[in-house]
């Protein structure tokens, strides 16, 4: 099958890797007209406007790695040659977990630290050695080639690029990002109209790079990694190479805040006054960029192409951000991109001669495997604005004892996260759902996990008080911050 693929980032890397490797010509056509870089630092300094997210922090969770290991035994190889390493699930625990012992299951919870660059630079190399996969660089997409299908519905046979040339398929993989105008391109075709559900995730994100000085060593990774603080939200997430980065969110709302994170000083201070972060502002690295690389518009955005139980087109599957958007605090994106190109391509396999079937069983795929994260996190988000806005108005957003969300903010500190330094079996629960091995709800579900989360809450009087994992209040924080 003559396969072209819109957009070279990661969800178009791996549906080319992955149709080639079941026999497909692929041809990736990438807006970006970037030479291959030579080194994981050279790809760091990657021209790539069309992603303006590759140098923001990333997560590589234990989702993707699983299918890296099992399917691309090659790339993941390669990708720990160029400098990633594993976290393996076990090897960092609280010195407060004294009751662990390693699961079966315990395996497949490795993550990988990785730079989102050097990720993509691995992914690219590897799809240009394969033989069944072309390039076409600095030229994008500006539409789609259709012709009658059908039942009345369009199928789409290749795209045509912006320089005027038209390049054929049978099958258009869209992985054209969070910026695709795909919905725009179905409309111009005389496609029914996308499905498109939209949700602000209420934070901008700020985030900066650093290498480790000559000697020094990452701090022990046995505490928190991030938190909280409802005024702002903040991780520190490690790279290849001796890298690492941080990030920090401030609500859209809170312009004071978001116009002075974005000084490098400020950013930096700031980071030293958050509990997991101030070790890594220690005097053991240096920044990799002078800037602080700032991100708005952040979106939760769900895109369903089958509409009333039929495709809006056939002949033409979307992956990655072209079908979801998520807030990246959270760090699924990149793994919710490889995820679905593969499930796109289970269904390319399952029904190569039948594009309706084809295109049914992908989106079903989409709506029981990763739909739920994408809901799960709005709700996260719909509550974190609400606490946010409270804390922007000088309100307590616990201030009202009979509001169920108090009680459930409430079970979460002083019940979750005592549990995820004392009980390795709520850790491991905790760990399988960040890691999307396990469904959203799973550890509400499961009655072990919960009673112990409970047990925790229940003697919260019997302990010291929580740790703050920064400045209680938003005012004490700016106190502390360079004018």
């Amino acid at each position: 099958m003559q396969v072209v693929v819109v957009g070279g980032g990661v969800s178009g890397l791996g549906s080319a890797l992955v149709l080639a490797r079941q026999g497909h010509a692929v041809t990736v056509v990438e807006r970006d007209d970037t030479p291959m870089p030579q080194s994981a630092d050279e790809a760091f300094e990657w021209d790539r406007r069309g992603a303006p997210q590759v140098r923001h922090s990333h997560a590589f969770l234990a989702r993707l790695v699983g299918l890296l290991r099992t399917r691309y035994a090659d790339v993941y190889a390669e990708l720990l040659a160029q400098g990633a390493t594993e976290m393996r699930f076990g090897d960092d625990l609280p010195p407060t977990i004294t009751d662990f012992e390693r699961q079966p299951d315990d395996d497949e919870l490795v993550m990988l630290a990785c730079r989102r660059t050097t990720f993509e630079w691995v992914l690219r190399r590897t799809a240009i050695a394969e033989g069944g996969v072309a390039f076409r660089t600095g030229v994008g997409v500006d539409g789609l080639l259709t012709e009658p299908g059908e039942a009345g519905v369009p199928r789409v046979v290749g795209v045509h690029l912006a320089d005027g040339a038209t390049i054929g398929a049978e099958l258009t993989v869209v992985a054209a990002g969070r910026r695709s105008a795909l919905s725009e391109w179905l409309a111009a075709a005389g496609c029914a109209a996308v499905a498109e559900e939209v949700d602000d995730t209420g934070i901008v994100y700020f985030s900066r790079f650093y290498r480790l000085l000559p000697g020094a060593d990452y701090p022990p990774r046995t505490g928190p990694i991030g938190g909280d603080l409802g005024y702002l939200k903040y991780g520190v997430f490690v790279g290849d190479n001796q890298t690492f980065s941080v990030t920090l969110a401030t609500p859209t709302v809170d312009d004071e805040l978001r116009k002075r994170l974005a000084d490098p000083a400020v950013f930096d201070e700031c980071a030293r006054q958050l509990v997991a972060t101030a070790p890594w502002l220690d005097g053991r690295a240096t920044p990799l960029t002078g800037e602080v690389h700032v991100m708005a518009g952040l979106i939760n955005r769900w895109r369903d192409h089958v509409v009333n139980d039929a495709p809006v087109a056939t002949g033409l599957l979307p992956v990655g951000d072209a079908v979801l958007c998520t807030n990246p605090l959270y760090g699924r994106g990149c793994s919710t991109a490889f995820w679905s190109a593969h499930l796109m391509a289970d269904a390319v396999a399952a029904h190569p001669d039948d594009a309706t079937a084809m295109a049914l069983a992908y989106d079903a795929a989409l709506s029981t495997e990763i739909f739920p994260w994408y809901r799960a996190g709005v709700d996260q988000d719909n509550e974190a604005r609400r606490v946010a806005a409270a804390h922007l108005q000088g309100d307590d957003p616990d201030g009202d004892s009979t509001d169920p969300r108090t009680f459930m903010r409430s079970v979460f500190r002083e019940g979750l996260l005592p549990a995820l330094r004392s009980d390795a079996v709520v850790l491991r629960a905790f760990f399988r759902s960040l890691n999307l091995l396990s469904s959203p709800d799973a550890m509400m579900k499961d009655a072990d996990v919960s009673a112990r989360v409970l047990a925790a809450w229940q003697d919260r009087e019997n302990r010291r008080p929580e740790t703050e994992l920064g400045p209680k209040h938003r005012n004490e924080l700016l106190a502390l911050l360079p004018a």
